[in-house]
């Protein structure tokens, strides 16, 4: 397994393994359980979105794991230099290859983009309903300082 810095042609294979390794635990797909179908896009096409705003706004800092050549993995941050803060808004590993660390490399890899970036914390949040993050993120060295509660209404 290697990891690299993303690249454009990367995209499509990001929402791929986005969709798949978000349902059942995405805030976009509550909404949509709760609301409906919103404005003539499902959960998956929301997140997507997520996606690519993540890669547009900090393609330096968005990476992706290969095995093989195939992307199994990715990760995004985002940079708040003035406060110096890191923040991880998306993590996702292929199911077929999940429990092999690669989660762990990537958030390992955006610390260290972090630290050279000169920030001084970095952040990630994740839902109630993902099990996975609840373990992970303790593991790598985050701390839960909190929790919030999502609201919705249909307008």
């Amino acid at each position: 397994m290697r990891i690299r810095l993303y690249e454009p042609s990367d995209l499509e294979r990001l929402t791929a393994i986005t969709v798949e390794g978000f349902d059942g635990t995405a805030i976009d797909q509550l909404v949509e359980n709760h609301l409906g179908l919103v404005h003539g896009h499902d959960w998956r096409f929301r997140k997507a979105r997520q996606i690519e705003e993540d890669c547009r706004v900090n393609p330096s800092g968005t990476f992706v794991a290969e095995i093989d050549g195939l992307v199994v993995g990715y990760i995004t941050t985002r940079i708040d230099r003035e406060i110096g803060k890191g923040r991880i808004p998306n993590l996702a590993v292929d199911a077929k290859v999940q429990g092999k660390g690669i989660g762990r490399k990537l958030i390992e890899q955006a610390l260290d983009y972090f630290r050279r970036e000169g920030l001084s914390f970095a952040m990630i949040e994740t839902m109630s309903n993902n099990p996975v993050g609840q373990h992970l993120y303790p593991a790598c060295g985050f701390v839960e300082l909190g929790r919030q509660i999502h609201f919705a209404v249909r307008l």
